[in-house]
Parts: C-alpha cells; sequence; structure tokens
C-alpha cells in the first residue's frame, strides 16, 4: 500500500441524517458509481467532527493540525469485480483554515470552503457527553450539537449506525466521464448513544434551495461517533 497522503485523528463525529429522494442526489453520483442505500432509504448527513494531530505526507504544519470540519455529504457504492466499495461525495465540507481549502480543492478536487469555527465538549456530568460544532454564515451562528451517553459501546452489526459509518472510500467527480476515488482507513468506531440533539444550518447559503428544503425535514436519526486515527491514501482514478 502507498504512504497515506494525510493522517489525522478524528474525534467525537457527531452525525445528524435526513432521508431524501434519490432526485435529490443523481446529478452529484460520480461516474461508474451507484447510490447506496439502507433498509430501501437515501441519507444525506451533516457531519461535525475535530481533526487532531494532522500531517500531510507525514509532516505537521503550524496552527493546521487541529481545526473543525461540517461537512455534508451522501452514500454511494462501486463494484469492482464481485465485492463492493461504499463510500460517500460530499457536497461541500466547511473548514477554518484557508490553506486546507487550498490543498484539498486543487489536489482531490473536493468542494471546501473556509469559514470561522469553533467547537465546545464538555461533560455536565459523568454519564453525559456534550458535543458541540458551530460555524459563521454571514452573521449567524450555524451548530450542531447533541447529549449522548459518556460511554461508547460497540455497533451492532447490520444496523442504521453500522451503513452510516462503514464507508471507507471517498469517490470524486474529477471531470466528464471521470472518478477520482481515495481510500481512508481506520478501525471501526463506537458509538456514544444520543439523548437528545438539535441543528441549525443555513442551507440555502451553503447547499441551495433543493438541500434547504431537504434539510428542512426533521431528520431521521442522530449518531456520535467516538472517532480514531485515520489515513487518507492518494487518490486514483477509477
Amino acid at each position: 500500500m502507498a504512504k497515506p497522503f494525510l493522517t489525522a485523528q478524528w474525534r467525537n463525529l457527531l452525525m445528524i441524517n435526513f432521508a431524501v429522494t434519490p432526485a435529490l442526489l443523481q446529478k452529484y453520483v460520480p461516474h461508474r458509481t451507484e447510490l447506496d442505500a439502507w433498509n430501501d432509504t437515501y441519507y444525506i448527513s451533516l457531519v461535525g467532527f475535530l481533526f487532531q494531530d494532522t500531517k500531510v505526507k507525514g509532516i505537521g504544519f503550524p496552527m493546521h493540525r487541529t481545526f473543525e470540519e461540517v461537512n455534508l455529504r451522501f452514500y454511494v457504492r462501486y463494484k469492482e469485480g464481485n465485492s463492493w466499495k461504499r463510500g460517500v461525495v460530499f457536497i461541500k465540507e466547511l473548514v477554518p483554515k484557508h490553506l486546507i481549502t487550498f490543498v484539498a480543492n486543487t489536489l482531490y478536487k473536493e468542494k471546501y470552503t473556509t469559514l470561522p469555527m469553533r467547537h465546545r465538549w464538555h461533560s455536565p456530568d459523568e454519564n453525559t457527553l456534550h458535543v458541540a460544532y458551530e460555524w459563521k454564515v454571514g452573521n449567524e451562528w450555524n451548530f450542531l450539537k447533541a447529549n449522548a451517553a459518556a460511554a461508547p459501546a460497540a455497533i451492532i452489526p447490520g444496523s442504521e449506525a453500522e451503513f452510516i459509518t462503514e464507508h471507507y472510500w471517498g469517490y470524486t467527480q474529477s471531470g466528464p466521464a471521470l472518478t477520482s476515488v481515495y481510500e481512508v482507513t481506520h478501525p471501526q468506531w463506537r458509538v456514544h448513544e444520543v439523548y437528545d440533539y438539535d441543528y441549525r444550518c443555513n442551507a440555502e447559503a451553503l447547499y441551495g434551495p433543493a438541500f434547504a428544503e431537504a434539510l428542512a425535514q426533521k431528520p431521521v436519526s442522530a449518531l456520535l461517533a467516538e472517532g480514531s486515527e485515520i489515513s487518507v491514501q492518494p487518490k486514483l482514478r477509477l
């Protein structure tokens, strides 16, 4: 296996999930992939988490090793031989550092945007973990937040949580009939039981009216994964 392009820790991944129609996503599906579903449900997810100890090709850049990310993503799969490679496609990824946006958009053809961001983690008592991610659109702070069990538990095989978290490939439409792919490796994450959650997102400003309508629906679920060390492999073409 090639040396990783990027290594880091992803911690406290808060995922708020919405059910959508395939028609909303179809034009974003990269060439040679197809939409992936769980129990006949197609999902988009707003995901907030923290990068820690970030290194690009083994080098950690000052002031760019710890930072928040919030992304909107959906789920696809690609058949290679007799096996499926299940992955994600990003509608947009938000980070607080301009250099990260430049590198990701230039080298990986992703859709990063730089905005002011912040996060809060704390435990109001020994049994509860509070996690919040915020990003500023215009003069308004948007947020994802949840209260969850402090102790994580193993993911149940075949569950919605397994579907949402067990996608290890990133797919990007790099040009007409051209798809790029990169592998993200990490152990299976444990998840914290979510007691309650809330979100505010100026989706129309960030993603356009179609996604604004989708994100105005009541979410179908929220997950909080503890995260782990991860590595992102160099990009390849399908």
